[in-house]
């Protein structure tokens, strides 16, 4: 049994929704996504990027093994440059 929501469309056809929270704010996939993937989506660099998930900070190493699920809660910071030179 999916544990995500329904959403009907067009009257008769029904997608299924996993809701998770990414920096604090609700976010809504059509289904559970791969972490890279999402970054991807974002456009996203994952090599300047950390991200914390469930809690846990994950390696850049381990983001291949990362699949965002229904009730989540990621956080995902840009590293930016700049400053003085």
């Amino acid at each position: 049994m999916s544990r995500g929501r329904s959403r009907g469309l067009r009257g008769d056809r029904v997608v299924q929704v996993i809701r998770l929270q990414i920096n604090g704010k609700p976010v809504e996939l059509e289904r559970a996504t791969p972490l890279l993937a999402y970054l991807e989506k974002l456009g996203v660099n994952p090599r300047a990027t950390a991200v914390e998930h469930n809690g846990t900070i994950i390696e850049r190493a381990g983001y291949a093994s990362v699949t965002l699920k229904e009730g989540d809660t990621v956080e995902i910071v840009r590293m930016v440059g700049g400053g003085r030179s």
